[in-house]
């Protein structure tokens, strides 16, 4: 069911933090016709619209939403702009050589650039501050796993400007976490308020002609035409732009894995000068199971990392958005990361707790690309690196669809097609044994102190580069 409108400010700290009402858009009045339809208005399906009508102000673009702009992952994600791309390099290399794979993480490199860029020329208060990301090794075997990345990445053509091997006393200058042993750096990342940036782009988009549908839910997708529960828009182009709601249009071709987040109440500047993070970095550290923070603009910190299940038969609901055990145990492994924060009893209080699903690919490759046989377009997978790589999408989608030549329309991500997952219950059954297996490999390497067997095994069924 359609969430209500007064719960919208609910979705997350970002939904909560907007400034602005969140009153729905008028629904699709009747059956019509564009030139493009966008089923999605999150980051993708907005920025292929901005970057649509930039090429040809003409265009009759309409974009299609359930809910509201930002509703999904777009408004509820860590607020990482970044570089990371979660195809492995090897695909890569398979699909455009070693130089497409490198062309390939420079255009994620420049599309962080480019969100800015757009952020500030459109005057979407997104609070974007490009401060880069620090990894923390916090064990010898994190520390070893981090030099040979680095030194990976240095092989395959990037520089130290690129990524860097930070020691114990650079890592913690950055931010003073508990037994901290080295890290590395990379500038290719911003930090920015999600939901801004994506209602801000909605109101972009809007103001240059393109007509957003609130409350109005595809049923189905077909080359001409996307059926919805308020009528039928004709185009000759239609762009899915789902991501984790994508199973009910395409089943199988991606799954919905729930990442969940914790924030605090804002911290004062004498807690800051103990933690750090002054240029506002994101953050990580090396452990095998996803943890993602920042500090936000109003001085919070907002974490997150995976840990819930995925559900029988790719089903996707509110109530799947809270997992209490999990949001208990972000909150004990980030006061575990920052002893400043006191205890539960005691410390700093935590004051959101919210998450949602992201999409996954068989092959954890990202994809975009269009069929010009039947005129449809996708874009989507991004292993919860969207927020730049959506920016990237909409750029390609724009090219493919205007006919324009440019290097952005043969990267070897675009007309990617990864096979479709698996019919249930070995689905279930695999995604969450490799969901829980990040764990046991972190207990592991805790237990030997040396590198986990069990990633190892695990890591071409889990994304591993």
């Amino acid at each position: 069911m359609p969430t209500t409108p007064s719960s919208y400010a609910d979705l997350s700290l970002w939904h909560a933090t907007l400034g602005e009402p969140l009153v729905p858009r008028a629904s699709l009045p009747g059956s019509g016709e564009a030139d493009v339809v966008v089923v999605g208005a999150g980051l993708t399906g907005l920025w292929t619209a901005y970057y649509l009508v930039r090429a040809d102000p003409t265009l009759r673009v309409v974009v299609l939403e359930q809910e509201i702009a930002g509703f999904g992952a777009s408004g509820r994600n860590g607020g990482w702009c970044s570089a990371l791309f979660p195809t492995s390099w090897d695909a890569l290399v398979a699909a455009g050589g070693h130089d497409g794979a490198l062309r390939q993480h420079r255009a994620m490199q420049e599309t962080v650039r480019e969100v800015g860029r757009v952020a500030a020329a459109e005057g979407i208060g997104a609070d974007y501050v490009r401060g880069g990301t620090v990894t923390l090794a916090r064990s010898a075997v994190q520390l070893e796993r981090l030099r040979e990345a680095v030194g990976t990445a240095h092989a395959r053509g990037f520089t130290e400007d690129d990524e860097r091997l930070l020691d114990a006393g650079e890592a913690r200058s950055l931010l003073d976490a508990d037994g901290v042993l080295g890290g590395t750096f990379t500038p290719h990342t911003a930090a920015v308020h999600p939901a801004r940036l994506v209602r801000g782009l909605a109101r972009v988009v809007e103001a240059a002609g393109v007509r957003v549908h609130e409350r109005t839910r595809a049923t189905r997708i077909a080359p001409g035409r996307v059926e919805t529960d308020h009528g039928t828009v004709r185009a000759a182009h239609v762009v899915r732009a789902t991501e984790g709601w994508t199973d009910r249009l395409a089943p199988r071709a991606v799954v919905p894995v729930y990442s969940l987040m914790v924030a605090t109440e804002p911290l004062d500047e004498a807690a800051w000068a103990r933690i750090g993070l002054h240029d506002r970095p994101t953050f990580t550290d090396g452990r095998h199971r996803i943890i993602y923070g920042q500090r936000t603009a109003d001085g919070r910190l907002a974490f997150g990392g995976r840990g819930a299940p995925y559900h029988f038969g790719s089903r996707v609901h509110p109530s799947y958005d809270a997992e209490p055990r999990v949001f208990d145990d972000l909150e004990r492994t980030l006061r575990e990361l920052l002893p400043q924060l006191g205890d539960a009893a005691t410390g700093v209080r935590f004051t959101h707790r919210w998450g949602g699903p992201l999409a996954i690919a068989r092959d954890w490759a990202a994809s975009v690309g269009l069929d010009r046989a039947t005129g449809l377009a996708w874009a989507g997978g991004y292993v919860g690196d969207g927020v730049s790589t959506t920016n990237l999408a909409g750029r390609t989608l724009a090219d493919l669809i205007t006919g324009t030549a440019s290097d952005l329309v043969d990267l070897p991500w675009v007309q990617h097609r990864s096979r479709r997952w698996e019919p249930e219950p070995l689905r279930w059954l695999g995604i969450n044994a490799g969901l829980m297996a990040m764990t046991l490999a972190d207990a592991e390497e805790e237990r030997t102190g040396r590198s986990s067997r069990l990633a190892r095994l695990m890591a071409p069924l889990t994304g591993g580069h």
